[in-house]
Formats: C-alpha cells, structure tokens, sequence
C-alpha cells in the first residue's frame, strides 16, 4: 500500500507541476499536498493563494478537476486549511454569548 501511494504522490505532484502551479505562480501562490487515503487528496494552498476568498472555487474548479481526469483512482480534492461556514458561525456565535474568551 506504501508503494501505491507513493506512485499516486509521484502522479499528483506531476499534474499539479504541469496544470496547476502555473496557474497558481501567476497569482503569487502555490499548492502543497498534505496526503492521499481512498482516492481523496488533501491539500494546502500557500502563499497569496493561502486564505484567498476564491480557494473554494480555486480547489473545486481547478485542482479537483485536474487530478480527478489525470489520476487514476483519485476520486477527489479536498482544501485541508479551511474550516467550513458553519463551524465559524458557531464559533462567532460561542464569542458573541461569552465575550471573556
């Protein structure tokens, strides 16, 4: 299994290198892969890109479509540095309700 994903590491990293990060560079940011389990990649985007409002279309319209049509057995990409919208309403709401944390 360490071998298998190793060889899907090496074929991520390669589309990533010819269809992406270029797309990424010109906007002064760059993807970084956290790891692969069941056809699911995790990754980070760094520099500009890293918190940009358009991550989520960046990861879903780009980076998803890219590895999913160029990989074997990648079933999907998944954005690992960003917390969904309802976590952060519940946590806005926790520090609205308890304004000493």
């Amino acid at each position: 299994m360490e071998t298998d994903n190793r060889n899907i590491t090496s074929e991520v990293e390669a589309v990533l290198d010819e269809y992406v990060r270029p797309y990424l560079a010109a906007h002064s940011g760059d993807v970084k892969v956290a790891g692969a389990e069941g056809g699911v990649v995790f990754f980070h985007l760094t520099g500009r890109c890293a918190g940009c409002a358009a991550a989520d279309q960046t990861s879903e319209e780009l980076i998803n479509r890219e590895l999913v049509e160029r990989v074997p057995g990648i079933k999907k990409a998944v954005l690992a540095n960003g917390i969904s919208a309802e976590l952060l309403a519940q946590t806005l709401a926790l520090l609205r309700e308890h304004p000493s944390f």
